[in-house]
């Protein structure tokens, strides 16, 4: 926000105190609240006890920085001599709070995974991000409305649809961001980039709604679909956001266990389609998408069909603890009629499929999970610094800094985070020089170990966090509002993709599978 350039005095500030005219100083900058004060949601004696006065240090006990961007055409003027001291980033900008930033975007840190391709990528998707995504991404989380077609095309435009899936041929020619990097050039931490910063909206349920269905979906038609020009129009319409899919595995008796699916699809007498019946459970974006990747049992084992809306597929939304803006919904298949040529890969060998999609999707998790939470420590940080309480800043109370009773909040969450990120961009590394079917053999326990260790290290961040919040931790609106939607959905990231339990076990079987059998 620009100051304006009227100046006055403290002493004509003072002389505005009454409800016709009623002034208070903010960092320096006049703001004329006499028309607002019947508006204010605090109510009008919290402004009259402010009234020609300096009230900086009051209202950033209150309230964030961006309520003074909402209102800036309250302000009229600054302090005579004087400048705004607080830092307000542009979109597009860096935090300059301490461990807000992954340390590859620090200033004096060195490190040997990334090059000028991912700065470049990076700067423009937080501008995106900044100036675009996050006012929808606030409004649809509060009202449950979903993603609008406007935004979905404008990410198409930008090529940010295509770059949700990772490497591939799918990349070979793409803008990409304004040019940013080439498709040929993109690489796994291109994609965590992605990730990461489309996840900083802190919006979690429209960060599932945000076309997460696609990302886990259509990847096993772009690898498995048998007919190349059928691959190809449903992924133009998909790339295009003119159509929307999802990824339907998960039942209500099978969840990660993945091989106690019911839905049947029988073939009929003809061999030239498959009949489906059953039901699918918290599917995300199943409430908006026109094509379904479908897990089914089929006469010998399991198979992955593509499954298009139509007669006999019905969708019923499902409330859950993040917004509706995710689209989880309950989906119905009645004697569904599906063409033999919409199976992926081979029939009753539908479990490499559904694996193959796992590894992306348990990754992709992780990044959004390390990223939300270090914007819940940047968050902390700055309260810490802010807040008030027994006429000390919150840092300075022992309790708080440092207290073994209550532990070293602040610094646990910084050392749970880094070690966290670091683990990602380590095994990010081995992602972009392994061969997709090595990724399966190799990395299947490693990243499962991974998204389990980000959960945990979510639970633990979520728990300080609300501590060091108090009651603006438990409350949906205000300064607040990250720590408890962070506190209410990181258990998302837990279940979803496979839960911590059967990661964990993953993780131990593939090590024990790899176990020198000379050892005792």
């Amino acid at each position: 926000m620009v100051p304006p350039a009227q100046t006055f005095t403290r002493d004509e500030v003072r002389e505005h105190t009454t409800e016709d005219s009623l002034w208070c100083v903010i960092d320096s900058i006049v703001y004329d609240l006499s028309e607002f004060v019947i508006a204010h949601p605090g109510g009008e004696s919290v402004l009259h006890q402010v009234a020609g006065q300096d009230a900086t240090t009051a209202f950033y006990n209150l309230h964030r920085q961006e309520v003074l961007a909402k209102y800036a055409d309250l302000a009229i003027g600054t302090i005579r001599g004087e400048k705004p001291q607080v830092i307000v980033p542009k979109p597009g900008d860096l935090s300059p709070v301490p461990y807000a930033e992954p340390l590859w975007l620090v200033r004096h840190f060195k490190n040997p995974y990334y090059n000028d391709s991912h700065r470049r990528l990076q700067k423009a998707l937080r501008e995106f991000t900044d100036e675009h995504l996050f006012p929808e991404a606030q409004e649809c989380e509060t009202t449950g409305r979903l993603i609008s077609q406007d935004m979905i095309e404008l990410m198409s435009r930008k090529g940010i649809l295509h770059m949700r899936l990772g490497p591939g041929k799918h990349l070979h020619g793409v803008d990409l961001m304004d040019g940013a990097v080439k498709g040929e050039e993109f690489d796994y931490f291109h994609d965590m980039i992605v990730s990461q910063e489309l996840s900083r909206t802190m919006t979690r349920g429209f960060q599932d709604g945000n076309m997460a269905g696609m990302t886990i979906g259509l990847t096993a038609v772009l690898n498995f679909a048998n007919n190349e020009a059928w691959k190809k129009s449903i992924a133009e319409q998909v790339f295009s956001g003119k159509k929307k899919l999802c990824l339907a595995i998960t039942e209500a008796f099978a969840g990660s266990d993945v091989a106690g699916l019911r839905t049947t699809a029988q073939k009929t007498a003809d061999g030239k389609h498959y009949i489906v019946n059953g039901t699918k459970k918290w599917i995300t974006n199943g409430t908006f998408c026109d094509y379904f990747v479908t897990g089914v049992r089929t006469e010998k084992g399991l198979s992955v069909v593509v499954i298009e809306r139509g007669e006999g597929v019905e969708t019923k939304p499902i409330k859950t603890s993040y917004s509706p803006a995710a689209g989880t919904s309950y989906v119905t298949f009645d004697n569904v009629k599906v063409p033999v040529g919409n199976l992926l890969g081979e029939e009753d060998k539908g479990i490499r499929v559904i694996l193959s999609n796992f590894n992306h999707e348990r990754w992709t998790m992780a990044c959004g999970s390390v990223r939300n939470a270090r914007m819940i420590v940047e968050e902390c940080l700055k309260w810490a610094n802010q807040r008030l309480v027994f006429g000390k800043r919150l840092i300075d109370q022992p309790v708080i800094r440092n207290n073994p009773q209550t532990r070293i909040r602040l610094a646990k969450m910084i050392a749970l985070v880094e070690a966290n990120h670091a683990w990602l961009e380590t095994i990010t590394y081995q992602m972009c020089h392994m061969p997709y079917e090595q990724q399966a053999q190799h990395l299947a326990g490693p990243i499962g170990l991974l998204k389990m260790s980000t959960t945990r290290a979510a639970h633990e961040i979520a728990d300080e966090a609300v501590q060091i919040w108090g009651g603006r931790g438990l409350t949906q609106t205000g300064m607040g509002k990250h720590i408890e939607m962070f506190h209410r959905t990181y258990k998302f990231d837990a279940v979803l993709g496979g839960s911590e339990e059967i990661l964990s076990d993953l993780g131990v079987r593939q090590v024990y599978k790899n176990f020198p059998k000379a050892m005792l």
